[in-house]
This record gives structure tokens, sequence and C-alpha cells, in this order.
């Protein structure tokens, strides 16, 4: 079972001249109603209304280099265009260009336990049998049981996801001859074929909070929610906006920002993370209607990460 609740508020300015909508405030997951009703939408429909109206007043941000914090519910979209997509086999070997894109993650004997994708502490696992994934399920659609496995270990990239057909063509790199369950065909007429597993990025072993992760930061922007992105076809270079963004100085949340989006090289980026927040920070996002391939079939996929510090980002103004 998949669920898809959805808000969006819009603040209008009192003379019409400008609008701002706070939305994103909620993911798809792999759950029932009882998670929309752990959601307390009603409850914080008035908090998510006054920081729309916020908006309006909030002055434009300076361009420029920033540290940035990225709140799950903002990176969690990053991590599915910059890791998700870029490490589907398919995309890498050109078997999928004309729906998004290749990837820059190739070839595979040039790749596999060398790239260096970000610091030591960096791990991200496709996880077929992560709670509340919209890409959970008990086996594959070719019969393959569900699973976990690394991506990238140690900030090295050591794997992609794969099919049983495609689990041959890169067995010489990674030591491991069987799929990791990445067949999918969205209904019972669709050719199944390689799908994104939940991929997620893995909490760090110190139970650092969101507080902490803000506290380490002298001068920067914290992100909170999904906005606008553009990717290039083959995922490397990188453009993302937000919902609502704070600056940060000397270690504390000062006032709210607008029209701001960062933009970077993906393993540049990903190199640049500094800071990750514990287990406690730990969200799950998901994309609802994922698309892929031609005739297109749709798939859910969702990702998880802590809250994170990224230092020296180069940070546009969008207006």
């Amino acid at each position: 079972m998949r669920i898809n609740p959805s808000i969006n508020i819009t603040a209008i300015s009192p003379d019409g001249s400008d609008f701002q909508s706070r939305s994103a405030v909620v993911e798809p997951a792999g759950r029932g109603y009882e998670y929309v009703m752990g959601l307390e939408l009603a409850a914080n429909a008035q908090g998510w209304a006054e920081e729309a109206a916020m908006k309006l007043d909030a002055p434009g941000v300076e361009p420029g280099k920033w540290d940035l914090v990225l709140h799950p519910s903002n990176l969690w979209l990053t991590i599915h265009e910059s890791i998700g997509h870029p490490t589907e086999l398919d995309r890498a070997l050109g078997f999928e260009a004309n729906y998004a894109g290749t990837s820059f993650i190739y070839p595979p004997e040039d790749v596999i336990g060398k790239l260096k994708m970000g610091p030591e502490f960096l791990q991200f696992e496709g996880n077929r049998t992560e709670f509340g994934g919209c890409a959970t399920t008990g086996w594959d659609d070719e019969g393959v049981p569900a699973e976990a496995w690394p991506i990238i270990k140690d900030g090295i990239f050591v794997d992609y996801q794969t099919t049983r057909e495609q689990a041959a063509w890169i067995s010489q790199h990674t030591g491991i001859d069987r799929s990791h369950g990445c067949s999918y065909g969205q209904n019972w007429e669709s050719m199944p074929f390689q799908r994104m597993p939940n991929v997620s990025m893995l909490p760090g072993e110190e139970s650092l909070s969101e507080d902490d992760v803000i506290a380490a930061t002298e001068r920067g922007i914290l992100v909170e929610g999904r906005g606008s992105y553009s990717i290039d076809q083959q995922r490397y270079n990188i453009q993302f906006g937000g919902q609502v963004f704070w600056e940060i100085r000397n270690g504390r949340k000062y006032q709210m920002l607008r029209d701001v989006a960062y933009v970077g090289r993906t393993p540049e980026f990903w190199n640049s993370l500094d800071v990750i927040g514990g287990a406690q920070t730990y969200f799950l996002g998901a994309s609802f209607g994922d698309a892929k391939g031609q005739p297109i079939q749709v798939n859910a996929v969702s990702h998880g990460c802590p809250i994170s510090l990224f230092r020296d980002i180069d940070i546009i103004n969008t207006a």
C-alpha cells in the first residue's frame, strides 16, 4: 500500500502584487491511513501558513559561497537525482538515455571501488526492505527476494542497482553475481525493467541533533522542503531550490530568506559534506511518480537521510 497526502498553502500580499507558497511539507509513504493521521495536517497548517506569509517580506539571498544545512525534506530530492538515478546500471551503460539521460558514474570497471563520492562517513544503501518505503516489497518482478546493499561505502562508490540480467554484467567488478531485486513493471501489461529501489543515506554514528548541526554553521542557509530543480543529461551538473530558507548566523537561525537555489557538480557537492545528523534526524522523503522508459512507466521510490551540512556551496538568487 502507498499513500500520497499533500497540502499547499499560499499567502498573497495585501496589494495582490506578490504571492508565496508553502508546500511539500508532507511526503508519500508505503503506509496506510494511520500515516496521514500522524501528520496532524490541520494542527500544523497554521505554522505553515505563517511561513508562507513570512516569505512575502523576506529579503532575497546574496549570491555567493555559503555553508548549506539541508533538511531531509529537501535533501531527499537531491539524493534522488544525483545518487539514485546515476547509479542505475542501465543508465550508466547507455541502455537508458532518451528519458532523463545517462550517468556520469561509468564505465563500471573504472568507478566501482574507485570513485570517491564523499567523505569516509558517507554511506548510501539501496534498500527494498525499508519500513515505509514506497519501493519496499517482498520480491521484485523477477521473483528476487528484497534486500539492502551498499551503493556508496565509506565515501567510495561500490555498486549499482541491478536486475537478474544485469548482475552478471558487472559481477567481475563487484564480486556479486545475484540480482539486487530492482526489476519492476508498473502493471500486468508492462514489461519489467530496472527501476530504482529506496536509496538512502545512513545517519551518523554520533547523535547530533538539528540544533547541533546548525550550531556548527557560522554563516549559512538552512533549506527545508523541495523546490524547483535542474540536472544535466549525465546527472553531473545540478541545481536545486527549496520551500523555506533560513539564514544562519553564528550557529543560530537569524532570518528567513527567499529566491535561493544551490548549484554544483555532483562529486564536488557530496565531497563538501562535513557534518551529518544522528538517527533522530533521519527522515524518509519520496517521489510518488518517478517516470522512466519508452513507453513511459511510473514507479514510486523513497529516500531517507539525516540533516546534513555542506561547506562552501555556490548559491544563486533566482529572482
